[in-house]
């Protein structure tokens, strides 16, 4: 199993005020959804789905408060269709490709919103013209035009998987124990060969083949559970 754990998120960004806006947009959520039977089945989408929808928002070109909010309209379309029983059609394509127009859609939103909003292009070091900043309207128009299919399609790809690794990881590393993610860490993630792990962690060759196998196993059947979830 291959697991791709490339960062894909800004560098610059601190974590404590990604971890601030996370929760930040998580809470205004539940709370619009607070009369909704199934809220946790959109909590646990949020969680899921957050980080793909953002760094896709992010890599597109909006700020770290536009993508977040990107995030929870995105959310909330999908939980308004999915009520309303327009769901995704299997035999129309994807789900995958469904919450990707979706996301695309909002994205749009958000230029189209900084294209009516000058003071906020200047702030962001937009310089707008008549018609509006022409980076923002290229922008618009690669997410919405045909020829930015393939473009976000690509993107789309990439970040999809990224993040069904990443979420796999993380309900994985709650079902072993400390020390079996740690040599799988070290051993899969990490890419240190068997003797640094065992000089490091203090195993056995065994037991790095052994956390390799099961962890590993674990991982790629919860990215399968993953993609059927929706």
């Amino acid at each position: 199993m291959t697991v791709t754990l490339e960062k894909s998120m800004n560098p610059k960004e601190k974590k404590s005020d990604l971890k601030e806006q996370f929760a930040k947009t998580r809470m205004s959520l539940i709370e619009r959804l607070s009369d909704w039977e199934d809220q946790r089945t959109w909590d646990d989408f949020y969680q899921t789905y957050w980080r793909l929808i953002y760094s896709v928002s992010l890599k597109s070109g909006l700020g770290q408060d536009e993508a977040f909010d990107v995030v929870q309209e995105t959310v909330l379309s999908v939980a308004k269709q999915w009520k309303k029983g327009q769901k995704y059609d299997p035999d129309k394509g994807s789900f995958k490709t469904w919450l990707m127009n979706i996301t695309r859609w909002r994205i749009a939103d958000q230029f189209r919103k900084k294209q009516r909003n000058p003071a906020a292009m200047n702030q962001a070091g937009g310089t707008p013209g008549r018609d509006g900043d022409e980076r923002n309207t290229a922008t618009i128009e690669r997410m919405v035009g045909e020829d930015g299919e393939e473009v976000l399609e690509r993107m789309w790809e990439n970040e999809w998987m990224y993040n069904l690794s990443e979420v796999a990881i993380g309900r994985v590393k709650k079902l072993v124990s400390p020390k079996q993610f740690q040599i799988f860490h070290a051993y899969v993630i990490k890419e240190w060969d068997v003797a640094q792990v065992k000089k490091e962690l203090g195993v056995s060759q065994s037991q790095v083949y052994l956390a390799k196998h099961r962890v590993g196993g674990l991982i790629k059947k919860e990215i399968e559970s993953l993609k059927k979830e929706f």
